[in-house]
């Protein structure tokens, strides 16, 4: 179970995208039958962003603020001023996360296109540090590092999906 909760929490941003995904569902099986694209993708992109830039953000926030050893240590870096500076930074995106799902597509654009520089830039961070410094540290190299790239791809794809279904309306 340690195990467990340890993968779950240090792993937040794919137990937060899983926790979106979850939530669309029960949200869609509540929703009028039949169901359309565009009921689909409101779904999907509403909880991706309230989950995977809002509550994702605050708790990144809050470890790099209140636990920045263990924030910096997990990333396999000595721990700096900078901890302060990521975690009020993710502080700013959480909170947009957590307005923009019930606002209109500009708002929901800012929510991802935010997140998406830092996380794209985080993701060339760690491929320099698995090369230059061989850290391979599950915060650099692990799960982290794939969602630094794949959720940028899916939050573009989904707010594209909307956008494309809003001109055909």
């Amino acid at each position: 179970m340690r195990d467990l909760i340890a993968f779950v929490m240090g792993n937040f941003t794919l137990t937060f995208f899983v926790i979106g995904l979850i939530a669309s569902a029960i949200g869609l099986a509540r929703a009028p039958k039949p169901l359309t694209g565009p009921v689909i993708i409101e779904a999907l992109l509403k909880w991706f962003v309230f989950f995977s830039m809002g509550v994702s953000y605050i708790y990144n926030g809050i470890f790099h603020v209140f636990f920045g050893d263990l924030a910096a240590s997990y990333i396999g870096w000595a721990n700096s001023p900078f901890q302060l500076e990521v975690g009020f930074a993710s502080f700013g995106f959480g909170l947009i996360g957590l307005i923009a799902p019930w606002r209109g597509f500009d708002m929901r654009l800012a929510a991802i296109l935010g997140p998406s520089i830092f996380l794209l830039g985080a993701a060339g961070g760690h491929i320099y540090q698995m090369i230059t410094a061989h850290n391979f540290a599950p915060g650099n190299a692990g799960i982290i590092f794939w969602s630094d790239i794949f959720l940028p791809v899916i939050g573009f794809a989904l707010l594209w999906l909307q956008h494309r279904h809003e001109k055909r309306a």
